[in-house]
């Protein structure tokens, strides 16, 4: 008998093919295999650009479904910075996004959180604030503390 995977599942068998789904699936509009890379969990969290805390799939997928309404999101991601373990992986990117016309692009500083799961890798965390191009590469040099928290 063959394994099928659910809808959506065809690629979740890395952490970079899962963020490659998410990012598509933003583009595209597509609830569905964007919902498909989230862990089925009430403690999943996604933070939108200047937006609130969402908690718990249903709300995460309320609030994406609201974005969608307008439309895909052309977004590319850059400069992905990459931590795997066994049985997480942290990814930490800057997003480029599109608007309208010819605006400039915004940019966003991302953070993917995904762990391994028994059905495979699955995002738990996504937050999205606003940043700018590029990161420094050198901290700046400072007269005292720089750790807000």
């Amino acid at each position: 008998m063959a394994h099928h995977k659910p809808p959506g599942a065809a690629l979740l068998d890395s952490p970079d093919e899962l963020e490659a789904q998410f990012y598509r699936a933003l583009q595209r509009a597509d609830l569905e295999r964007l919902m498909a890379v989230w862990a089925d969990d009430d403690e999943v969290v996604c933070v939108h650009p200047g937006g609130l805390r969402v908690i718990g799939t249903a709300a995460i997928r309320a609030s994406f479904e609201s974005m969608f309404s307008q439309g895909g999101v052309a977004v590319h991601i850059d400069q992905v910075h990459r931590l795997h373990t066994p049985g997480c992986a942290v990814h930490h990117l800057v997003e480029r996004v599109h608007g309208a016309d010819d605006a400039p692009p915004a940019w966003v500083l991302a953070t993917n959180v995904y762990l391994k799961t028994t059905q495979g890798w699955r995002m738990v965390a996504h937050h999205a604030s606003p940043g700018q191009a590029h990161a420094q590469s050198q901290p700046a040099a400072s007269h005292g503390p720089s750790t807000l928290h």
